[in-house]
């Protein structure tokens, strides 16, 4: 799939968008803002991840030809230490070039290979790693209460 992928915790994050929609950018920034809030934060792949189904949850890792690699504009493919193997999916963000300033009903849920994973529709803004971030420590605080 063309997308990226880093884990927070033990979550894996989701990021799907077009070509120079800032995928790798917000990949950089949810690394260095998890790293600095104490959360473990690693890189499961950038630009292109494969998604499996196993035992009902959607687990995300690497393509093999750029694992461990993140686009860095400039500079080009670089080696991240923080490179995890896999993910379990807890989270799908989806940035568009508009994003709803509310969601309407149906669309804070998407469906991948069979999983339903909670979404968020990002546009292109300087916060919006801080959104992820919020909206990553809520399901947290869900999924350990529900």
């Amino acid at each position: 799939m063309h997308a990226s992928c880093v884990v927070l915790g033990e979550d894996g994050i989701l990021i799907r968008g077009a070509a120079g929609s800032g995928k790798s950018t917000l990949v950089r920034e949810l690394l260095d803002l998890g790293a600095m809030s104490g959360a473990f934060a690693g890189l499961v792949g950038d630009d292109r991840v494969v998604l499996t189904q196993r035992h009902g949850r959607l687990v995300a890792a690497p393509h093999p030809a750029v694992a461990g690699l993140l686009e860095i504009r400039g500079l080009g493919l670089q080696a991240v230490d923080a490179a995890v193997p896999s993910a379990v999916v807890r989270l799908v963000v989806d940035l568009a070039e508009a994003a709803p300033r509310l969601p309407s009903e149906g669309q804070e849920t998407i469906f991948l290979q069979g999983a339903a994973l909670p979404r968020v529709i990002l546009s292109p803004d300087p916060g919006r790693a801080s959104t992820v971030l919020w909206r990553w420590r809520r399901l947290r605080v869900m999924m350990m209460t529900g």
